[in-house]
């Protein structure tokens, strides 16, 4: 990756703080993120398609693309892993629209979200979906935001300190898949 150095950044994230990331980047996020998956998504775009008020404020905001597992006794939160990014594509550049700054999920973005991360100043950020235990460490409070009856698919905010995190698309078009897969490309 094209960084080892791992930069601290807090969220809501600022353009300012955007247009220092490149993709490879390794970051720390603290602050605030939210976490929504599909169903929340949906409800998300149809209220901004009907110019109703959004359950928070998205303007700067990270999206965590995760399905929380029940929190044990004593815990915040049980494991916290990324889920599959591409199920949110559809709804991506519309929440970009409205002031969505960054996604953290796993796997690879369309051709039309990697376009709307370069036009809204927006980053996708990559986490790692076999740490999810480690990850649920950085997370130091979890709470309902909106659409409790989605159960695992409700929008939470969570507080989070450290949420380690990489780099993969970036203002500037980069694309740490296009960066890094050659590099493990076999020669025939």
């Amino acid at each position: 990756m094209s960084s080892a150095v791992k930069i601290n950044i807090s969220s809501p994230l600022s353009d300012d703080v955007i247009a220092t990331l490149k993709a490879g980047n390794q970051v720390r996020i603290s602050g605030i993120i939210y976490v929504a998956r599909d169903a929340a998504h949906a409800r998300l775009i149809a209220a901004l398609e009907k110019r109703e008020k959004l359950p928070f404020d998205i303007q700067g905001q990270t999206i965590y693309y995760m399905g929380p597992s029940p929190a044990r006794p004593g815990q915040v939160i049980g494991s916290a892993g990324p889920t599959t990014s591409g199920r949110m594509d559809m709804f991506t550049p519309g929440l970009l629209a409205a002031g969505l700054k960054a996604m953290i999920g796993k796997g690879a973005r369309t051709p039309e979200v990697r376009a709307a991360l370069q036009k809204y100043k927006a980053v996708y950020f990559v986490t790692t979906g076999g740490a999810a235990a480690l990850i649920a460490r950085t997370i130091v409070k979890s709470e309902p935001v909106a659409y409790p009856e989605l159960g695992a698919e409700a929008i939470l905010r969570l507080t989070v300190e450290g949420f380690p995190a990489v780099v993969w698309n970036d203002i500037y078009g980069g694309d740490l898949y296009e960066i890094e897969n050659p590099l493990y490309r076999r020669v025939r």
